[in-house]
């Protein structure tokens, strides 16, 4: 996040210090597990995209701002819960990566006080979202409730864009007082009478993007699937297709590239009822880290299409990749745990000038931690669908009580791959691997069968299931929350 303290107005303390003491009031007025949702969400949709370095702590900002609150209204409002976490053998991977900063600052000899610190900073941004996702997200209703709640804020968020799109990103600097850049209106020239690059409040026009699509991926596919037909009264069908037309004219290739590949790798499961196509998608992120890692790959093909595209879109993608070739390079002379912080992986001129532009979190993931730290952050992101999918065979992602998890599990698979080529941390992806977790692991019976009509492709369940799958809500209390 970058640091914006210099536009630190009334309106943006207000928000920005306000919004934890708002969480903790939405877990004292609503179901625990909707007062987190709303938290992160609205944190996500509306709070500033501001910064301000806390000594010893992460970077205040909204992310920190929703988390905060989020930690403390359920320990204050729902302890029992919070207490009624235990941690399994998936969970590695997560404790993995909080404690790597540790080895990182101890093998490059800047102290224990700096390892000590780095950690703290990993387990408040990454393990507190994590933790609430592995006790809030424990069974598909909760699923449910995330994917509706992430749909209608897409939905929401759609006029916004499309006023932007038209007028230029200029609402963060009517209701916070600053804007970002020369406000998109770079992104008309390249993409004709489309309009602007819209931002909202997101920051960039990346932050939008993948919103965009995360709302689209979830909106459709629980339409598509039964699990959602009419909203407050309104046919969904309509309302996702709007959705997917705004979220392409939010202009954003890579976004786009995401809506895309996501929605083809649902939808191969009525074609083919496999899940070969998942495990494509769960496998990318590390094939291409190792590929590009060790220079066996240049992505001339990846920089050709975006040229194809538009001259601009390849100049910069190849920037990205030229740029990804040398911090790699630098990273594995340190191949275990990396250089550690203080800008150490970065590479500098005679002069000692920074020349480097780092973009992908894979990258600085690699730099930072070396191989430890991108393999436990890799697994984090990839390992949750994988596991889901031995839960919940492919062809039962059809469900309506699955496709809003299944759902999940691919919008976590694609942020894996959006950290190839960005790197804006979200705590409501962590939640939603967290969640997977919790719902690929669970010892309650398992899922209804789901039977497909030869004829009518219509889904039928036994009633015998009917029970289990009841009984296995009914004997989780606290997956009710």
């Amino acid at each position: 996040m970058i640091d914006y303290s210099r536009y630190m107005s009334a309106t943006v303390m207000l928000a920005i210090l306000g919004w934890p003491l708002v969480s903790v009031m939405l877990f004292a007025m609503l179901p625990p597990r909707r007062a987190l949702f709303i938290s992160y969400l609205a944190g996500w949709m509306f709070l500033p995209e501001v910064s301000f370095p806390v000594p010893g702590l992460p970077d205040y900002g909204k992310t920190m701002a929703a988390t905060i609150g989020a930690a403390v209204g359920a320990f204050l409002f729902d302890f029992k819960a919070v207490s009624s976490f235990r941690p399994t053998w998936a969970d590695m991977p997560m404790a993995v990566w909080c404690v790597c900063p540790f080895a990182s600052s101890y093998t490059n000899g800047l102290g224990v006080y700096d390892g000590v610190s780095a950690v703290f900073q990993t387990v408040v941004t990454w393990g507190l979202p994590y933790v609430l996702g592995r006790v809030y997200l424990r069974n598909l209703e909760a699923f449910r409730e995330l994917a509706v709640m992430l749909f209608i804020g897409g939905l929401i968020y759609a006029p916004l864009c499309i006023f932007e799109m038209r007028m230029s990103p200029v609402l963060n600097r009517y209701v916070y007082g600053f804007g970002f850049g020369r406000g998109g209106g770079e992104y008309a020239s390249e993409l004709g009478v489309w309009g602007s690059r819209p931002r909202v409040f997101m920051g960039s026009g990346l932050a939008l993007g993948t919103f965009m699509t995360a709302a689209c991926i979830m909106g459709v596919w629980l339409w598509y699937t039964g699990a959602l037909r009419r909203l407050y009264g309104y046919a969904v069908g309509p309302l996702c297709g709007g959705l997917v037309l705004v979220a392409f004219g939010c202009k954003n290739l890579g976004a786009c590239a995401l809506l895309v590949f996501g929605l083809a790798g649902l939808f191969s499961i009525r074609l083919i009822k496999r899940s070969w196509i998942i495990y494509a998608l769960i496998l990318a992120a590390p094939a291409y880290m190792g590929f590009r890692a060790t220079g066996k790959w240049s992505a001339d093909s990846m920089v050709k299409v975006a040229s194809a595209i538009h001259p601009k879109r390849g100049q910069s993608l190849q920037g990205r990749l030229d740029n990804d070739s040398m911090l790699a390079e630098k990273a594995l002379q340190r191949p275990a745990f990396g250089w550690g912080g203080w800008g150490r992986s970065r590479i500098y001129d005679e002069n000692g000038k920074d020349i480097c532009v780092t973009d992908g979190l894979w990258i600085i993931t690699l730099g930072v931690t070396g191989l430890v730290g991108l393999t436990s952050l890799t697994t984090i992101l990839t390992l949750p669908a994988a596991l889901l999918l031995r839960r919940y065979p492919a062809r039962q992602w059809l469900d309506p009580r699955v496709a809003p998890v299944a759902a999940a599990a691919v919008l976590v698979v694609l942020y894996m791959i959006d950290n190839l080529f960005n790197s804006m941390f979200n705590p409501v992806y962590v939640m939603a691997a967290a969640g997977l977790i919790s719902v690929a692991t669970a010892r309650a019976a398992p899922a209804a069968r789901v039977v497909m009509h030869p004829r009518t492709a219509d889904f039928h369940t036994d009633p015998l299931d009917r029970a289990l799958a009841a009984q296995s809500v009914l004997t989780t209390g606290v997956n009710r929350r």
